[in-house]
């Protein structure tokens, strides 16, 4: 959250042959169909499946042992979603734990309110842009109390129904902040935002991906590290401690380009500070966005409250079809 306020609390191929996994390989996403003609290769043994694909199994295994690599040593809670539709490939881990939502929840605020003004035929008012605006790039805590208490319980319900978000249950009276999330309820809202559905129109939808893209410099920690500079970012974070499970840290992205997109979640809890669950986040984004990205392109840096996460691996395999 802006504040500690509880008050306030939304991948050439895969490998042309297995003989070739120790060559680098740089990624530029092609179209799905030379996707599907990608030879996969072995999977590798004692591997617990975080990842999987149809299309792609190694890639998916491997970025499995690399998320898990990527989580050694630390202790605190992590849940991780990943969704690449082009490549057919998803990453779930915790992913129907639930978590504090803290800011993040107001990517479900301002859907609610994208859907409302669609159910009345117009557009938002001057006072609800403003609010949106100041409630999503700068995590402004007064706009976001002043849409749940427009939209009610009931309409915001609403909209957790039409997303199918059946894993949320919203926080109690005026505290949005402790509505109840999971990682894969967060994913199926990202990908409300990022793909066509009966819930948002066109508009809707581009209105708030642009509002996501535009989340000043200061937020946009977490899931876009790593990412490459060839994406457009859409991002929303949130942070909030409590006396249990310590600091609550979320990151949700959106990942686009003209060709397609993913998205990445990573709650976490049990942080002992802010900079420890970012620093946890970041490590396990640059991994997934170095299985979906070309190391040699440049990239959206770590937050300078990370360590650093070390060179990129030159022998893992990549995904087709990526910026």
């Amino acid at each position: 959250m802006a504040t500690a306020d509880f008050r306030t609390r939304h991948w050439r191929g895969l490998l042309s042959s297995v003989t070739v996994v120790a060559a680098l390989l740089r990624l530029s996403f092609l179209p799905v169909p030379a996707l599907a003609s990608s030879v996969p290769g072995p999977t590798p043994a004692g591997v617990t499946a975080i990842c999987t694909s149809s299309a792609h199994p190694y890639v998916a295994a491997v970025l499995s042992r690399d998320i898990r690599a990527a989580l050694r040593g630390r202790y605190d809670t992590v849940a991780v979603l990943v969704d690449e539709p082009g490549a057919r490939l998803q990453c779930s881990l915790n992913g129907s734990l639930p978590f504090d939502s803290a800011s993040v929840v107001k990517v479900i605020i301002l859907g609610t309110l994208l859907r409302l003004a669609l159910d009345q035929h117009r557009n938002l008012t001057t006072t609800e842009a403003a609010e949106a605006r100041a409630m999503i790039t700068r995590s402004d805590n007064s706009a976001a109390s002043a849409l749940w208490a427009e939209l009610g319980h009931a309409y915001l319900q609403h909209f957790l129904n039409l997303a199918k978000m059946a894993q949320t249950s919203l926080g109690p009276d005026g505290y949005w902040g402790l509505t109840q999330i999971t990682a894969h309820d967060q994913m199926l809202l990202l990908r409300l935002l990022l793909s066509g559905n009966t819930v948002l129109d066109g508009p809707s939808r581009a209105y708030a991906l642009g509002l996501m893209a535009q989340v000043i410099p200061s937020q946009r920690w977490g899931t876009p590290a790593g990412a490459p500079a060839s994406v457009t970012v859409h991002v929303k974070n949130g942070w909030l401690p409590r006396a249990t499970h310590g600091w609550r840290i979320h990151s949700i992205g959106g990942f686009t380009w003209p060709k397609g997109w993913y998205s990445i979640v990573i709650l976490t809890q049990d942080n002992p500070t802010m900079a420890y669950g970012i620093a946890t986040i970041e490590g396990i984004a640059q991994v997934i966005h170095r299985h979906l990205a070309p190391a040699s392109r440049s990239v959206i840096p770590l937050s300078k409250a990370s360590p650093s996460w070390g060179t990129p691996d030159e022998q893992m395999p990549v995904l087709p079809g990526h910026p």
